[in-house]
């Protein structure tokens, strides 16, 4: 396994929709465990493929070492993941690994249902409720180019990526 470098905003590939994958094979699953150690030790609860700099439909989520998750304790890895259905309104804090030291509170549904491809290559559908559900919504939007920032007003959006532009300056120089 191997830590990979996360990519952040603006870079392109955050907002490049991610390719479908035709198949969970060894290259996939291998990418799905670079992506568990990579997020645990940025330390997340979770990642997309994009933030690792490939344009593939490949998320990881686990909110288990969270207090404000009730989910059974392992992480979940999923190729082409879909929203099949979602209710109810929920308003949580995010952030994100590739838009460092940045947060804005992002509405969502509070309840979702996802259907993908596990690691296996298995048709699976998970149910989600809360920061979980928060969470599988964050990452599919990443696949689909979407930022967080991307839900927040134009006003603080900007203000975010000029702070983003100046880290990135200041850590080539």
């Amino acid at each position: 396994m191997a830590i990979l470098p996360i990519v952040t905003a603006p870079d392109p590939v955050l907002k490049k929709r991610a390719e479908p994958v035709v198949a969970v094979d060894a290259s996939i699953q291998q990418l799905m465990r670079d992506m568990l150690e990579t997020m645990y030790a940025a330390p997340g609860i979770g990642l997309a493929a994009p933030q690792v700099g490939v344009s593939k439909r490949v998320i990881v989520v686990d909110v288990t070492y969270s207090e404000a998750a009730a989910q059974d304790g392992e992480p979940y890895c999923l190729a082409n993941p879909e929203i099949i259905a979602a209710e109810g309104e929920i308003t949580w804090e995010e952030g994100c690994l590739s838009v460092p030291e940045s947060y804005g509170k992002v509405d969502r549904k509070e309840h979702v249902v996802v259907r993908g491809l596990n690691a296996q290559g298995e048709l699976v559908t998970l149910e989600a409720h809360g920061l979980f559900a928060v969470c599988l919504q964050h990452e599919i939007d990443h696949l689909d180019g979407t930022l967080f920032i991307d839900h927040l007003s134009s006003l603080k959006r900007t203000m975010i990526i000029k702070k983003l532009k100046k880290l990135k300056t200041e850590q080539a120089s």
